[in-house]
């Protein structure tokens, strides 16, 4: 769309937000907007390391972990005293 546009139009574009932000705040908007995308970028690079982390440690621990533990079925947050054991069925005792 902006190869569209001519100079004249794009240059009217400029002066509008010139006119509606002033000269003197664009700056500003302009340094706060870098900072945001600075932010922004170093956020998500946190968050992409966090899971190949994460995803490290599910693995290792699920190698580790052993079957004979009781599986829980998961309460809402802050509710602890609605978790309890779920008894697995057995299939050999039904035939």
């Amino acid at each position: 769309m902006i190869g569209n546009l001519k100079p004249l139009e794009i240059l009217l574009i400029i002066a509008v937000i010139l006119l509606l932000f002033g000269a003197k705040k664009l700056p500003d908007m302009a340094r706060s907007l870098g900072k945001s995308a600075r932010i922004l970028k170093s956020e998500a690079k946190a968050m992409k390391k966090d899971d190949e982390a994460g995803a490290a440690t599910a693995t290792t621990a699920e190698q580790t972990a052993t079957q004979d533990a009781p599986r829980t079925i998961k309460a809402a947050p802050g509710d602890a005293a609605s978790s309890r054991p779920v008894a697995e069925p057995n299939h050999s005792a039904q035939n």
